[in-house]
């Protein structure tokens, strides 16, 4: 099997590809619905964390890559499997630029903030509001003081990896009249990029100048600790 089917297959089964130019880069999309351990529908486009989690893993430790680069339109979905992956990618040492087009919603912002450099295409919007929950939820106290510690994990996350307030947020995700029928709110490229949830606007282009950037400030700096 040759280097171009091997690439067709992993951007058919995962999203993603690598690309070897200047640099090379690992060019991740996260699309859709973000599934955590429930299936969904077989009409639904999907993310899978079981194929993300051990991928990034494998990025950080492979000698041949250089940077990741995420591309971001999802809904949202399950909040502990985005979680998880927005960790691996706040916690890796490789350069990382995430791009948000489209949307980047719901439990897509932690994903969005989670690499180290953040942009948003203009045309793009993040949704922000309270975590949700589909299907039977029994009304006991238990499940209230749930739902707020995963949403104050939420906020915590997003306040430390971006230079939005935690206090900004949670007025952000409390906000009425935006959202039919619930609080929220919806933020577009310029207004993510005011409030602090992106550092910039752009597109591929600068994502890409911007990744290559990080790189070659890395190999500079590692050539000066070898010295």
């Amino acid at each position: 099997m040759d280097d171009r089917s091997v690439g067709q297959d992993s951007i058919r089964e995962c999203g993603s590809v690598v690309t070897r130019g200047r640099d090379s880069i690992h060019c991740l999309a996260i699309v859709g619905q973000i599934e955590g351990h429930q299936l969904l529908s077989s009409q639904t486009k999907t993310t899978k964390y079981e194929h993300i989690l051990p991928m990034l893993a494998s990025i950080e430790e492979s000698p041949e890559i250089d940077g990741l680069l995420v591309l971001l339109n999802t809904a949202g979905g399950d909040v502990e499997a985005g979680l998880a992956i927005a960790e691996l990618i706040a916690g890796m040492e490789k350069p990382t630029v995430s791009l948000v087009l489209g949307g980047g919603h719901s439990i897509g912002v932690p994903l969005a903030v989670a690499a180290k450099k953040c942009l948003i295409a203009p045309t793009a919007s993040m949704t922000l509001h309270p975590v949700r929950m589909s299907g039977t939820v029994l009304g006991v106290p238990q499940i209230s003081a749930y739902f707020r510690r995963i949403q104050d994990s939420i906020v915590d996350f997003i306040a430390a990896n971006s230079r939005v307030s935690p206090e900004t947020l949670r007025e952000l995700m409390q906000r009425n009249g935006q959202l039919m029928g619930e609080a929220g709110s919806v933020v577009y490229g310029p207004e993510a990029v005011e409030l602090g949830l992106c550092d910039s606007l752009g597109s591929l282009r600068e994502a890409l100048s911007c990744l290559h950037q990080m790189i070659a400030d890395k190999r500079q700096t590692a050539r000066g600790s070898d010295t």
